[in-house]
């Protein structure tokens, strides 16, 4: 799955000041090592997006749950070019599945998709007639 090297770098550092739980999860319970509790996760998220956006943007849904973030991820790397296939194996999703639920988050790209099919007619046709 694609990370950006910033994202990489805090990862690996916090692993080297935290280590990971013992099946490999980054984040643990403090009072345990298990998974920790969704009211903390939540509760930590909206501490920290208040932290960063301004109030006209938290008053947005814009990455208002911890989950947004699998979805703007698969639809960035949609509307990047990645293939379907890849995208389902990275979000775990089958390729029926994944265009189900993320085809609508496909817009804009038409015009690019129309741009390709004609550049590929034309430099047919040129071929045929060159040759």
């Amino acid at each position: 799955m694609p990370c950006p090297p910033e994202l990489t770098a805090l990862i690996h550092d916090h692993i080297k000041q935290f280590g990971t739980a013992s099946d490999g999860r980054l984040f643990r319970g403090e009072r345990n090592d298990q998974e920790l509790p969704k009211g903390t996760i939540n509760r930590i998220w909206r501490l920290a997006r208040a932290a960063v956006f301004p109030p006209e943007v938290l008053a947005t849904p814009l990455a208002e749950t911890p989950y947004d973030l699998r979805h703007a991820a698969v639809s960035t790397w949609l509307n990047a070019g990645v293939p379907a296939a890849n995208v389902a194996e990275w979000a775990g999703h089958s390729v029926e599945v994944l265009l189900k639920i993320y085809a609508k988050c496909l817009d804009g790209g038409i015009d690019l998709l129309r741009t390709r099919v004609d550049r590929a007619l034309a430099e047919t046709v040129s071929e045929h007639l060159s040759g």
